[in-house]
């Protein structure tokens, strides 16, 4: 009788043609995180009562304490406020690799997706660099390209670059062929085509790719920050870790996730609002 009564509202929520209501999503969406921060402050009070000076789960308040002069105070040496001065010089980073990648993949793959001679000249090339692992080429790019910004923002340029090329070339191989017979039947050229019937429709697809490709990219930011550099969430990350600082490790490694979390959130919200017909107004 339990089981009878508790199936429907079960599958209202979960089953395949569920239709959670806003409050619901809200709901369920916040209860992993509400049970991993339960989980959390059990284990971290745990240690903390067997060992006030345990390092390794620190609790809020230790936390606090640890981050907030690196918020509100200049550095001594350097005179910038260590935590924003951080964020901006990875943001910068960030935007120079991916959005370069994003805009030369845009082009070429819509090149390649159309003409068949610029198929067989780059593909071959986009697929073989798509193999190496990015991270392989760390030490040759440092030692060619030098320590400074270049090497790293190299580095994310080559790991996002190829995913979101091959992505774009797909989507524009997948367009109906029809589509370019009415292009050339109605006096429109070759060109016409590429950029005023196939890019718009390319375009929300690639703002999904460029938003997948958000996790590999700070992936390198990190590793190359953390290698060489003189600032930056990864630069401060290892930094701190030899002296065991989890209290400064956790918050920066939380801020990384609500950046990343906030740029994916913004260019979901970009794609529906340009493109509102793309896969409906439910597209993820």
């Amino acid at each position: 009788m339990t089981a009878s009564f508790n199936r429907p509202r079960i599958a209202r929520l979960f089953g395949v043609h569920a239709a959670p209501s806003t409050v619901q999503r809200v709901l369920l969406g916040a209860l992993p995180f509400l049970l991993l921060l339960i989980v959390y402050v059990l284990a971290s009070q745990a240690r903390l009562a067997e060992n006030p000076d345990d390092r390794l789960l620190p609790g809020f308040a230790q936390m606090w304490d640890a981050i907030w002069p690196m918020l509100s105070e200049p550095d001594a040496r350097t005179g910038h406020y260590s935590f924003w001065n951080d964020t901006q010089a990875s943001l910068l980073r960030l935007a120079i690799g991916v959005g370069s990648a994003f805009l030369l993949a845009m082009w070429l793959g819509l090149n390649t997706g159309s003409f068949a001679g610029m198929t067989a000249l780059v593909n071959p090339f986009v697929t073989f660099i798509s193999m190496i692992p990015p991270l392989a080429l760390l030490p040759i790019l440092f030692i060619s390209l030098g320590v400074d910004e270049l090497g790293k923002v190299a580095l994310i340029f080559i790991g996002t670059f190829p995913l979101m090329t091959r992505d774009v070339h797909l989507a524009t191989r997948a367009l109906p062929p029809e589509q370019l017979t009415k292009t050339l039947t109605l006096g429109g050229g070759e060109l016409a085509f590429v950029y005023r019937i196939a890019l718009p429709q390319v375009l929300p697809r690639a703002i999904d790719t460029l938003r997948l490709s958000l996790g590999a990219a700070w992936l390198f930011l990190i590793a190359a920050e953390a290698i060489a550099s003189t600032e930056g969430l990864g630069y401060r990350i290892f930094l701190v870790r030899r002296y065991l600082a989890m209290d400064v490790i956790i918050p920066y490694v939380a801020w990384i996730t609500c950046i990343g979390f906030l740029f994916d959130y913004l260019l979901r919200r970009l794609r529906r609002w340009c493109f509102p017909w793309y896969q409906g107004d439910n597209a993820p």
